[in-house]
């Protein structure tokens, strides 16, 4: 079994910068894919940004220029540098990682962008 573990969640004002940071742990086979999404109030779960082992990573149109996601492979890692926040990317942010096939979610943190 594998934990996925976030942090770095929290209200930060518009224009403001924020980073989570997540880590995966347990019984990890070989991790490709690391990845984070979120789900705005009312609405569904959509992808924000996922990072492959190799390095290769692809973004919502909505946050491209303003994120930035890298990884840790050596921790087992994956952060997200959010810059110019706007009110809309308030939501709950989950971190995704892929191991040997399997999807595993953490339990997810809540970022609010608000003045």
């Amino acid at each position: 079994q594998v934990q996925v573990v976030e942090s770095g969640g929290g209200l930060v004002q518009p224009g403001g910068s924020l980073k989570l940071a997540c880590t995966a742990s347990g019984s990890i086979f070989s991790i490709n894919a690391m990845g984070w999404y979120r789900q705005p109030p009312g609405a569904q779960r959509e992808l924000v940004a996922i990072i492959l082992r190799s390095g290769s990573t692809n973004y919502a149109d909505s946050v491209k220029g303003r994120f930035t996601i890298s990884r840790d492979n050596a921790r087992n890692a994956v952060y997200l540098q959010m810059s110019s926040l706007k009110s809309e990317d308030t939501a709950v942010y989950y971190c995704l990682t892929t191991d040997n096939g399997a999807n595993y979610w953490g339990q997810g943190t809540q970022v609010t962008v608000s003045s």
